[in-house]
């Protein structure tokens, strides 16, 4: 989903440079505050917050995904996925050759390219046709090739799962990432707007009875950051218990 977060530090920021250098030194010293045994020393602060974000799932989210679903033809909706996956394209890009991986980086690039122009703005992919294959990089995962330890496992207000290092990572891609580039607010704000409901569109609707959301999200997000950082996962393949949260959403 969009990095919520880094959107509105967007709108907002008076510098820059002051968001990321915080967060830095935050993961600086929560990083002792961290084990093996617990990844997630936050969990008292971290179930309210994920309570709300499914409440407001409920109510706002999930019946304008919903919605979408019902008036949009399937392969109008993978076409709108494609889309937004390849406007991520210079991120990846970027991030590979900040990891020491230039092969990868020109693989990016040239997805992009190929996309944006054959693939009519990225509503195809020939890319992968010729086989350029598609990675998911951020700079979360640069900062881990880098050493720099993941930090404690966070849930933020609408945005979701995350790590330290992952958020730090999301306002350093803002740079690179072309929906944020739009000058026009209201046309950036629809646009992300409309990112967050064909992505959730993507997802089942709701968990099956028996199973704990929190810890479901929790060890399939930690699982799949860590999968993408060793580059041992499909980066479009859900790593959750019994692949749940990114199968393909009912069209019922």
């Amino acid at each position: 989903m969009a990095n919520l977060l880094s959107f509105l530090y967007l709108n907002f920021r008076t510098d820059k440079l002051i968001g990321p250098a915080i967060l830095l030194l935050m993961l600086t010293l929560q990083t002792g505050c961290i084990t093996a045994t617990n990844p997630d020393p936050l969990e008292p602060i971290n179930r309210p917050i994920q309570s709300f974000n499914n409440m407001a799932d409920r109510v706002l989210v999930r019946p304008l995904a919903q919605a979408y679903q019902i008036i949009t033809p399937e392969l109008a909706e993978q076409a709108v996925i494609r889309m937004f996956r390849n406007l991520a394209e210079l991120t990846n890009a970027s991030n590979q050759l900040l990891q020491g991986k230039p092969q990868m980086a020109l693989n990016d690039l040239a997805r992009f390219l190929v996309n944006s122009t054959l693939g009519l703005g990225g509503l195809f992919d020939p890319a992968t046709e010729l086989g350029l294959q598609p990675h998911l990089e951020d700079f979360g995962q640069t900062l881990g090739v880098w050493g720099i330890p993941q930090g404690p496992y966070l849930v933020l207000p609408f945005r979701g799962p995350a790590t330290l290092r992952n958020l730090v990572g999301g306002f350093s891609d803002q740079f690179t990432l072309l929906p944020l580039e739009i000058g026009h607010v209201p046309t950036r704000n629809n646009l992300f707007l409309f990112q967050i409901v064909s992505l959730r569109s993507q997802a089942p609707m709701r968990f099956p009875d028996g199973i704990d959301p929190y810890l479901l999200l929790r060890d399939g997000f930690l699982r799949r950051q860590q999968g993408l950082l060793s580059d041992q996962i499909n980066p479009f393949t859900s790593q959750l218990p019994i692949g749940l949260l990114n199968q393909p959403a009912s069209r019922q």
